[in-house]
């Protein structure tokens, strides 16, 4: 389906050199957000996008906005929300493929930064720092959040030497207590001089290759004011908090950070700051897993993991009829031999929703590249490196079995998949061959998109977490974070549709709707997704493959 379907004072001396325009000049002549926001109002200043279509003019990334609630006017009555979701630009595809995408330095390079947060799996602090505009990046307090306990680790080591050479950058070790579990998360938090903040929530490890070639997914904030009175987040009051509204998500957020101090003391200055800023702008709920044993029938405070997903999707409106529930990763652990865990728990914490009538149960889809998408991708098979299956063990073959009738090419043009049909046509998203490192989840109805979650979560009992047996609690072993957004926190009655090579829906799309507000959703994948062939399997990161990539590498 298509789915149309802190301190501020007077910063380092750097800052005081020119900056065109002053960015605290900027509130009346550059309303423009780099967020899933609406876009600025169509009034002769589009210009033509790589794709020949018309297009805002370039937002100011790194600033965001403080009043982006005005969307695109396409027609007299009828508002134009760009995607809430922007993909990473990709080094060896052309602009056409790149409209509205973003590189690093876009989100962090701007010179009012303060205090940058970084949240991650992987970490390379020289590319962090280089992407930080050149003449703060030395004054710039840099916190880097990893998950590598143990002392003789190769990583930490390596970070450890590292962050000796920058006096601006600290580390902080994430608590893991379970073995397998990962510090998996994704996320910036941006500080910045004019008394605003910013939260980016992404899929990319802070590493040069994820930044390249490799198709990744980000949502941003817009820029955070300072309060004004009394905050309306109260955490005392968390059942009648609203799924979606920026209170919510600032609770869950700081309850989120909050978990890291369990053990040792790491993110209690950046709560403490966060507490000072206004979250209301923000529209989005967040889903994150923090490691540990949690009671899922305790409606008092956050959730976790799947339990999360579970009860936000109790807030969105679904479509009655068919739709399915695409799953969209880069790797996918050992769930089990049977599919009990997939079903019974993942999968149906993502079935329900706030219906007026019988919503069926969804079709489910997993998107997983085959090795001959690897060896055909930008980066051949040095990009299937980050791209984790198995499928050799005999407790692996029975998984995979069951999981073969849900799986699908992240490129849909596969020699070897499934005939899409005749005269079919094809949304290009223009990252066929950019290896896929993003993760996403969205439900497509008949007509229109229900609810789309971008994650650093893939497909595993460590990320989403395990009911323990009997009782009432869910055990997660890693860090994940990520957003989930619907079409009715933009604007009453609007509709969420796939767009492609751009983050704003074109005028053919919206004349398919008039009068109603249309939110666009920038789609990772080309649609329709196309099945697996006989005989196709998963790529293996630890099988062996003799027949030559497209650069005539063997794996």
């Amino acid at each position: 389906m298509s789915g149309i379907a802190e301190d501020v004072g007077l910063g380092p001396r750097s800052l005081t050199r020119p900056i065109s325009p002053p960015r605290k000049r900027q509130k009346a002549d550059n309303e423009r957000d780099a967020r899933p926001n609406p876009v600025p109002k169509n009034d002769g200043s589009a210009t033509k996008s790589g794709s020949g279509s018309e297009t805002a003019s370039e937002p100011d990334i790194a600033s965001g906005s403080k009043n982006a609630q005005q969307p695109r006017l396409e027609s007299p009555g009828q508002a134009i929300f760009s995607s809430p979701f922007r993909l990473t630009r990709i080094r060896d595809l052309g602009e056409e493929d790149n409209a509205d995408a973003l590189g690093l330095n876009d989100i962090i390079g701007d010179p009012l930064i303060a205090e940058c947060w970084d949240f991650n799996y992987l970490h390379d602090i020289e590319f962090l720092l280089d992407a930080l505009d050149q003449d703060v990046r030395d004054v710039v307090k840099v916190h880097v959040v990893h998950g590598f306990w143990k002392k003789d680790d190769p990583s930490r080591i390596l970070l450890q030497d590292d962050a000796e050479k920058h006096k601006n950058v600290v580390l902080h070790t994430a608590f893991l207590p379970e073995i397998f579990g990962t510090h998996h998360s994704k996320m910036l938090v941006l500080l910045r001089h004019d008394d605003t903040a910013q939260v980016i929530i992404h899929t990319a490890n802070m590493i040069p290759k994820d930044w390249t070639n490799m198709t990744n997914g980000i949502w941003l904030s817009p820029r955070l004011p300072l309060l004004q009175g009394q905050d309306p987040a109260d955490a005392s009051q968390y059942e009648n908090l609203a799924e979606g509204t920026g209170y919510k998500f600032k609770v869950d957020l700081l309850n989120y950070l909050r978990a890291y101090d369990d053990k040792r003391v790491v993110c209690r200055d950046l709560v403490t700051n966060l507490e000072k800023y206004d979250f209301s702008s923000i529209r989005g709920t967040l889903i994150a897993s923090v490691p540990g044993r949690h009671d899922f029938t305790d409606l008092s405070t956050s959730a976790w993991g799947w339990v999360a997903i579970k009860r936000a999707l109790r807030s969105v409106p679904l479509q009655v009829g068919k739709s399915e529930v695409v799953t969209q990763i880069s790797s996918i652990a050992t769930l089990g031999p049977t599919d009990t865990w997939l079903q019974r728990t993942l999968f149906e914490s993502m079935c329900r929703g706030k219906t007026t009538g019988v919503a069926p149960r969804p079709q489910f889809k997993i998107i997983f590249p085959t090795a001959d998408e690897i060896r055909r991708s930008l980066d051949g098979y040095g990009s299937g490196g980050s791209i984790h299956t198995k499928i050799q063990s005999s407790q692996q073959a029975k998984q995979l079995i069951y999981q073969k009738p849900l799986l699908c090419h992240w490129a849909n043009d596969s020699p070897h998949g499934q005939d899409l049909g005749q005269n079919i046509p094809i949304l290009d998203a223009g990252r066929n061959r950019a290896a896929p490192h993003i993760k996403t989840y969205i439900r497509y109805g008949a007509n229109s998109i229900d609810w789309a979650l971008l994650s650093s979560a893939n497909l595993s009992k460590q990320a989403w977490g395990d009911a323990t047996g009997a009782g009432s609690q869910t055990r997660i072993s890693s860090w994940e974070i990520g957003v989930l957004v619907w079409p009715e926190l933009f604007a009453k009655d609007a509709l969420m549709t796939t767009v492609v090579k751009k983050d704003t829906p074109s005028r053919e799309t919206t004349n398919l709707c008039p009068g109603r507000p249309v939110v666009g959703l920038r789609s990772p994948y080309s649609l329709p997704v196309q099945k697996y062939g006989n005989g196709e399997v998963p790529w293996v990161a630890t099988l062996s493959y003799s027949e030559p990539d497209w650069a005539g590498n063997t794996w």
